[in-house]
């Protein structure tokens, strides 16, 4: 009898790179690290090994020291490696370098967003977004040798614009950036004329580093189902919701996630969803308070939100997945226990400008003193609108 065979797609075996610098603790670095190997698992990528080496700055042809590459070579070569991650942006020189001293694909980190956008892209205009955004990528790449493609079928980073494009020149590629550019106005100008049909309602939008829980936030408060997964960046659309507590009605936003290190093409890209943000008259910021760089996260996206001048809206400062935490939520029964959540009231997270509290979306903890602070924000803005 025949063997028979799997038709499973095997998944692309990855290696990650990073450098250690004078601006970058080693802490720092093994962290972006991980985030790195979630992206690279998000992409469907499994994560072999990390080679990390402490440089005063990137080597400007290959990225780190010969000694490491010759080292990163050997093992790529003994295990079979389909791929190596860079966690930074790499130059097109630097590219080609690799290419030939590797003798495997080389992405980015900047290349695995785009392709984890690409493969998540839903609607016309997020993929249209997303492919302007590798298209603006590609364009001052087009010198590599891309030497490797020719024995690669598709996988991580292949996806959007392809190997078809490769063999266009700039030219070509320029009018393909300026028919999305005006296929993008087209919705940006539709998406434009939605919001204002929205009337008067408050709009809220959710805002926050990606897989801090803001889908599940959102399915929570507007009794919705949007996906909602332990991955990153789960939603690339803006997705709306009209929600009504008591009295009150607003509309509530899902946004997509920042990260650090977010390519600019994305940022310029995505406009159309950042104006869901922009024109918000509400940010509630999620923030994953289980993690590590939780703080160093609420910095990422302040800075993205000054970036795309939405910082001073009023906001709510929600700090969720308190369910994660490694000490217990409440102390044992003495007579002067405190519960957990008080206790982080008066930490540093809680002396902020803005309101904060802390709940867990996922197990619905403190659900309630959430809803008490968002529908008094509501009817504050309500009533600063209508003197308007």
């Amino acid at each position: 009898m025949a063997k028979l065979q799997s038709t499973a797609k095997k998944s692309e075996q990855a290696v990650l790179v990073g450098i250690i610098t004078a601006h970058q603790k080693p802490e720092q670095a093994e962290e972006y690290l991980d985030e790195l190997a979630f992206l690279a698992l998000t992409a469907g990528a499994v994560v072999s090994a990390r080679f990390l080496q402490r440089l005063p700055y990137p080597n400007p042809r290959t990225f780190v020291g010969e000694g490491k590459l010759n080292e990163i070579a050997e093992y790529v070569k003994e295990h079979e490696i389909d791929m190596v991650i860079f966690d930074d942006e790499l130059s097109p020189s630097q590219i080609r370098n690799l290419e030939q001293s590797l003798k495997c694909k080389i992405l980015d980190r900047s290349n695995l967003i785009l392709d984890i956008f690409a493969k998540r892209a839903r609607t016309a205009q997020a993929r249209y977004q997303v492919e302007l955004a590798q298209a603006q990528y590609l364009l001052p790449r087009l010198t590599r040798m891309w030497t490797h493609l020719s024995k690669q079928k598709g996988g991580i980073g292949m996806k959007g614009p392809g190997e078809t494009e490769i063999e266009t020149d700039r030219r070509a590629l320029r009018n393909k950036i300026t028919k999305l550019k005006e296929r993008l106005n087209e919705i940006d100008k539709q998406s434009a004329t939605r919001r204002q049909q929205r009337g008067d309602k408050v709009r809220v939008a959710l805002v926050g580093y990606t897989n801090v829980g803001k889908s599940t936030l959102l399915n929570l408060l507007s009794k919705s189902d949007v996906l909602a997964e332990n991955k990153l960046f789960a939603t690339l659309d803006a997705t709306v919701r009209k929600v009504v507590y008591e009295d009150v009605a607003f509309l509530l936003t899902d946004t997509v996630g920042f990260i650090r290190k977010l390519p600019h093409q994305l940022i310029e890209c995505f406009k159309s969803t950042l104006d869901e943000i922009r024109e918000a008259d509400v940010l509630v910021h999620v923030v994953d308070l289980s993690h590590p760089n939780a703080e160093e996260h609420v910095t990422v996206v302040q800075q993205t939100l000054d970036e795309i001048g939405a910082l001073y809206k009023p906001t709510l400062l929600v700090f969720n997945k308190i369910d994660q935490l490694k000490e217990p939520l409440q102390q044992d029964d003495t007579e002067d226990a405190e519960p957990y959540i008080d206790r982080l009231k008066r930490t540093w997270l809680a002396r902020q400008e803005h309101p904060v509290v802390f709940i867990s979306a996922a197990k619905k903890l403190n659900i309630s003193e959430l809803r008490s602070v968002l529908i008094g924000l509501v009817r504050d803005t309500q009533a600063k609108l209508a003197l308007k």
